[in-house]
C-alpha cells in the first residue's frame, strides 16, 4: 500500500477505494450504497461504462453516515481527484462550503443545484417520467386502485409522486392514489423490510400496481408485490429484470449518463445547472424482454404520444418543487 493510500484510507470507515492517481475522478455514493438497485446503482453504471471505454480508474465512496460526507469530499479533492461526482440532494449544503476551498477542482452534484463556478448541478425532470409511468399504472389496474411508496418525505420525493398521480388520473380520472413515505430521515432509503409492509397495507386497500421511488427501500416493495401477485414499478434504474413479469416498467432516470458525461468531459466539465428530461434523454420508462408481455399495443401508443406531447411542450406536467403544491391530488 503507498503512502497516498494510507494517507486517503487513514479514517477506516471511510474505505475509499484502492489505485488512487492524480486527476482520476471520484464518485461518492449516497446511503444505500452502489448495488441499491437504484439510483446509486445507476450512478456506478455511469462509472463503469467511462472505465471500459477509456480504460481509466475511478476511486469511490459507500458513505456510513451523515458525518462523513464533508471528510470524503475534501480527502479527494485534497488527493488530486478530479471531477469530483456526488449523488444525492443531502450532499448540497456540505459541497457549497467545500467547493470554493478547491478552486481548481471540479465538482458535479446530481439532484441539487448548488451555485459555484467549479460546481455542475445536474437535476432530473422526474415528473415527466412518473406521469408516464403512472399513465401505464392506470392502464394496467383492475381494481382503479394504484399505490406509491416513495422514500425520505422530501419534496424531491413529492415531485414523483405528484407526477405519478397526473399521469394516472389522465389515463383514469376516477382512479384512486395511495400514497405512502418510508420515513423523515435519510435512514428511509435504505429500509426494504418497511418499504414491503407499507406494500402490503396498500394492497390491502385495493392497490394492483405499486410505484416505489424509494432507493434500496423500493427492492421491498417490489418483493412484495410479487409475491402477492400484483404489478410493481421500478426506478431510476432499469429494474424489470427484478422479477420478470411482474414489474410493469422502471421509471428511468438517467443517473448513469449524468455520472459518464461529467467523467467524460474531465477537467473540462463546464459548470452550472444541466436539466436531464425527456427531451434530452434524462428520463425515459423501460421496455425489455422482461415486462414486453405485460404492455398492450394501447398502453405503449398512448405512453409514447405522451412522452412526445411532453417533449415537444405540448403537455405540461406540473412540478411539485416550483410552489409545493399537486394540484391533481
Amino acid at each position: 500500500m503507498t503512502t497516498l493510500q494510507k494517507f486517503l484510507g487513514a479514517t477506516a470507515a471511510l474505505a475509499l477505494s484502492t489505485g488512487a492517481a492524480l486527476a482520476d475522478p471520484a464518485l461518492i455514493f449516497d446511503l444505500g450504497g452502489k448495488f441499491d438497485k437504484s439510483f446509486n446503482e445507476a450512478a456506478f453504471a455511469g462509472a463503469e461504462k467511462w472505465k471500459a471505454e477509456t480504460g481509466g480508474n475511478f476511486n469511490e465512496i459507500e458513505l456510513q453516515s451523515e458525518a462523513q460526507r464533508e471528510q470524503a469530499l475534501r480527502r479527494f479533492a485534497e488527493a488530486g481527484n478530479n471531477p469530483i461526482v456526488m449523488t444525492g440532494f443531502a450532499f448540497g449544503s456540505v459541497l457549497a462550503e467545500v467547493a470554493p476551498d478547491y478552486p481548481d477542482t471540479k465538482f458535479a452534484i446530481i439532484d441539487m443545484v448548488v451555485d459555484a463556478p467549479n460546481v455542475r448541478s445536474v437535476v432530473f425532470n422526474e415528473h415527466e417520467g412518473s406521469y408516464l409511468v403512472g399513465m401505464m399504472a392506470a392502464m394496467a389496474s383492475k381494481t382503479g386502485t394504484v399505490g406509491f411508496i416513495g422514500g425520505m418525505d422530501i419534496p424531491l420525493i413529492r415531485k414523483f409522486a405528484c407526477g405519478y398521480v397526473q399521469g394516472v388520473k389522465a389515463a383514469n380520472p376516477d382512479a384512486t392514489v395511495i400514497q405512502n413515505m418510508t420515513g423523515t430521515t435519510p435512514a428511509a432509503w435504505n429500509d426494504p423490510v418497511k418499504g414491503g409492509e407499507l406494500t402490503k397495507a396498500q394492497i390491502s386497500q385495493g392497490a394492483d400496481v405499486v410505484y416505489a421511488a424509494a432507493g434500496g427501500t423500493g427492492v421491498g416493495v417490489l418483493q412484495a408485490a410479487a409475491d402477492e401477485g400484483i404489478l410493481s414499478i421500478g426506478v431510476d434504474s432499469n429494474q424489470n429484470h427484478l422479477h420478470p413479469g411482474k414489474v410493469l416498467t422502471s421509471m428511468m432516470k438517467r443517473v448513469d449518463n449524468a455520472v459518464y458525461d461529467t467523467f467524460m468531459a474531465g477537467t473540462d466539465m463546464e459548470p452550472g445547472i444541466n436539466v436531464m428530461g425527456i427531451a434530452n434523454g434524462g428520463i425515459s420508462f423501460a421496455v425489455d424482454e422482461h415486462n414486453a408481455p405485460l404492455l398492450t399495443d394501447a398502453m405503449l401508443a398512448s405512453t409514447y404520444k405522451a412522452a412526445l406531447d411532453i417533449a415537444t411542450g405540448e403537455v405540461t406536467v406540473h412540478d411539485y418543487m416550483s410552489d409545493n403544491t399537486c394540484p391533481a391530488e
